[in-house]
């Protein structure tokens, strides 16, 4: 299946790509992917560095003649979102990607395909193996737990670069160069409940909400997209209210940054009101299909029995924790006001866990205001401290503020334009998160801009990379690393 891909054009982008993803890399499970570019820098001969955090650092001379030329750092995180389809039997831990082309596109199989940001990756390698492309001296930097924290960005100490520009690999729009992003910091509450006995005249049941789109809780936020946690707990608002429904448990969402695509819970009604629980089920279910008929083409609400539990959530808590859920803001908080279709500020409840007598409500902000991001952060941990939950921020990191003057945007402009036919890039800032920011703050002279190829559902398993993208991204890198300034 992977041998096909060898076969793209660009071939020594896509092999390397393909020999990537034979390597499980999940964040906070590194170890192995960081050992592989530290083998991959060392068999080129080239000095090759792990920092304390676990980045990697390959530097390279630059190619006769471009020696008086500034240096350029490649930069990209080599660690990717781990998501699968329900029905996908895949053990990401021990497992590479099944890719496969599908058109004009490469895709996985049933899973994230890594190409977030493994094609920035490869292409970064792609330039460190070459012998006959031209370029200055290159710093290529893999950072690690990008997508979890960015703590390899926050772990990187200056000095270590000497890197007067710094091309990020990791934007996923071929016709866009991105030189600003938000920052964003990780609410969480966690906490303990007691439960009380069940009912002996009760029956139970499994609420699955699932087949959401999902996505990418930066890039996908503005796109209305059905988020499962709040989905769920609407349900559970009403059950609750109307038939004295009681929860067990709930199970929602999966990564921070993901937008929640399915969520469970189980629920005891007495057997009175069961018929009715399940018409009212039923009724929601066409109710949220008409809903997000557009953005979650496959939503639905399935009910299906289960056996009785001992316990479920006592009636207090049950009660201020669904409200509390109900009152987190998910979605778009507030629109940039001087960028045009810039989401400013943004929430996505990412992940709910509720079971044996204790909790956790994970939040993940993002802005690139940081006033402002902190504000919203403070409003979803006044609504937990209500619960009597332990609020904490964690993973916090700064935006990177645009600077459409510097020297790099405009000689990528004109590069553009000239190799894409007069055409214009869409020069913007985005609302993910890249790492840019963070490591401007050990390296502030430094001048960055981020760019890649068309890559969509990234964080999920509809993730898919456009071929003739990576065409046109390859030819943009080579033909800017031979035009780099003089120092």
């Amino acid at each position: 299946m992977n041998e096909a891909i060898r076969n793209i054009e660009p071939k020594e982008v896509w092999n390397h790509f393909t020999d990537l993803n034979t390597v499980p890399r999940p964040s906070k499970k590194e170890e192995r992917v960081i050992a592989f570019m530290k083998a991959f820098g060392e068999s080129l001969q080239l000095p090759t560095y792990v920092d304390e955090v676990g980045n990697v650092i390959i530097k390279k001379p630059a190619t006769p003649g471009m020696e008086n030329r500034m240096t350029v750092c490649l930069q990209g995180h080599i660690d990717m979102v781990h998501q699968k389809n329900a029905s996908t039997v895949f053990d990401f831990d021990t497992q590479g990607i099944e890719m496969m082309i599908d058109g004009d596109w490469v895709r996985a199989n049933g899973t994230t395909l890594g190409a977030d940001n493994g094609m920035g990756i490869a292409a970064s390698m792609a330039i460190l193996s070459s012998t006959s492309i031209a370029h200055p001296a290159i710093e290529a930097l893999f950072t690690i737990d990008e997508e979890t924290g960015m703590t390899g960005a926050i772990g990187l100490q200056g000095g270590l670069l000497d890197a007067e520009i710094m091309l990020n690999l990791d934007t996923e729009d071929d016709e866009e160069l991105t030189i600003g992003c938000a920052g964003g910091v990780d609410v969480t509450g966690t906490g303990t409940y007691e439960t009380q006995a069940v009912d002996a005249n009760a029956v139970a049941f499994k609420i699955t909400v699932k087949g959401l789109t999902g996505g990418h809780s930066g890039m996908d936020i503005h796109k209305g997209r059905g988020n499962a946690n709040k989905s769920m707990n609407r349900l559970l608002v009403n059950v609750a209210n109307d038939f004295g429904a009681q929860i067990h448990s709930i199970d929602g969402g999966s990564l921070r940054n993901a937008i929640p695509r399915e969520s469970n819970a189980i629920v005891v009604v007495s057997k009175e009101k069961e018929n009715a629980y399940k018409t009212y089920l039923t009724e929601m279910n066409a109710t949220y299909q008409a809903e997000y008929h557009f953005t979650d083409p496959n939503l639905v609400v399935l009910c299906e029995s289960t056996d009785l539990p001992t316990t479920v959530l006592n009636k207090d808590f049950q009660y201020k924790l669904i409200r509390v859920i109900y009152s987190l803001h998910a979605g778009i908080y507030r629109m940039d006001s001087n960028i045009a279709g810039l989401v400013q500020t943004s929430n996505n409840v990412s992940r709910i866990l509720v079971q044996d007598g204790s909790y956790s409500i994970q939040n993940l902000t993002r802005s690139s205001n940081n006033t402002e991001k902190m504000d919203l952060a403070d409003a979803l941990k006044s609504s937990m401290e209500l619960l009597g939950a332990t609020v904490t921020y964690g993973s916090s990191y700064p935006g990177w503020n645009p600077n459409p003057e510097a020297k790099i945007v405009k000689l990528m402009v004109d590069l553009y334009s000239k190799i894409n036919h007069g055409e214009k890039p869409a020069v913007n800032a985005c609302h993910a998160g890249l790492e840019c920011g963070i490591l401007g703050t050990n390296y502030p002279a430094m001048e960055m801009i981020s760019f890649g190829p068309t890559i969509t559902g990234a964080h999920s398993p509809d993730e898919r990379v456009n071929i003739k993208s990576v065409q046109k991204f390859w030819h943009y890198l080579v033909e800017t690393l031979k035009e780099i300034p003089l120092k």
